[in-house]
């Protein structure tokens, strides 16, 4: 029979292994992500707060309703995209964004759109992060930060 306190070290052993081996694998952190209303066979452009715990590099995006996805900078020239360790990058309006060429179908306001981001790590590891954003006009904390109006009862 197994003693109690030999349960609690064992269990404590496992919790802090466990936290060892969350800290050895960086972390990468997507937020806000939204992508403007197009028709059919036009452009359009995608837009994302990213983050990575030990720094990174955005080498490539996808999506399956696009023909293409770029990293343009805000001359329009592809590019790839740094992200230092700890350090939030924001992919904005008029300045860094994913551009999806080759819209497969119309995108409406509401609709969902799936990415997939390819990053590559300071050890040189890819890895592929799945995003799933919304299709809207704004981001979601410009549309926070508008004023709240109710309709008057008539």
């Amino acid at each position: 029979m197994i003693s109690r306190a030999h349960r609690w070290r064992r269990l404590l052993t496992t919790a802090a292994l466990a936290l060892v081996s969350a800290h050895a694998h960086a972390v990468f952190v997507v937020t806000e992500p939204w992508v403007r209303p197009a028709r059919a066979t036009q452009s359009t452009e995608a837009y994302m707060e990213l983050m990575s715990s030990d720094g990174a590099t955005l080498v490539a995006a996808r999506s399956k309703v696009a023909a293409s996805v770029a990293l343009r900078g805000a001359r329009g020239s592809p590019i790839s995209l740094s992200l230092p360790a700890g350090a939030t990058v924001a992919l904005t309006p008029g300045k860094l964004r994913l551009t999806l060429r080759g819209l497969g179908s119309t995108l409406h306001l509401g609709d969902r759109v799936p990415l997939t981001l390819v990053v590559r790590g300071v050890t040189g590891v890819t890895q592929e992060i799945d995003v799933d954003a919304e299709v809207r006009l704004h981001s979601p904390t410009h549309d926070h930060h508008l004023p709240h109006t109710h309709a008057k009862p008539g």
